[in-house]
């Protein structure tokens, strides 16, 4: 029996290993048509986008003294822009200065003019109103005095018990 019974172990062993190569004859043909399909694939990539690239190539070869002109009128207009802000900063800063000092002027040429005005006024005050009015007043004291000497004269009472108007309501 261990003769059948090897037998039989190697039949089986057979059948394996020719299963096994089926499967990987089967995985072969599979790697195959998919190596085909990406062979396919990449030709057709390659013939579409390597035009693409060559034109791009030479677009940047075309363009790339363009850019370059570009990129150093940049540079140029930086610079040049930058002096300009300089210039207008400095006329800024000089006409703010000035306007500074002219306003100082102003306002110290307005509070001279105020001074002077008040000292003008206390002075006008003391020379012109103060005469005018000692003069009114005295003329005032003139006309009062010449009313009371010739200005009609007032009845005394007889009995000498007289009494003011006012002083006889309670």
């Amino acid at each position: 029996m261990d003769d059948n019974l090897l037998k039989v172990f190697i039949a089986l062993t057979t059948v394996a290993v020719l299963v096994q190569a089926g499967i990987l004859f089967m995985l072969f043909l599979a790697v195959r048509k998919g190596a085909a399909r990406m062979d396919a694939l990449a030709t057709e990539v390659t013939s579409k986008t390597l035009p693409t690239l060559e034109n791009a190539q030479s677009m940047l070869i075309e363009l790339r003294p363009k850019i370059e002109t570009l990129a150093s009128n940049a540079a140029d207009s930086t610079t040049i822009l930058r002096v300009q802000l300089g210039r207008i900063d400095a006329t800024l800063s000089d006409v703010l200065d000035r306007t500074r000092l002219q306003v100082i002027r102003a306002d110290e040429f307005l509070n001279r003019t105020m001074d002077k005005v008040e000292d003008t006024t206390e002075v006008v005050h003391k020379t012109v109103l103060s005469p005018i009015r000692q003069v009114s007043g005295l003329i005032s004291a003139i006309g009062t005095g010449f009313e009371v000497f010739f200005g009609p004269k007032r009845r005394q009472p007889r009995n000498g018990m007289g009494v003011p108007q006012d002083e006889m309501f309670i």
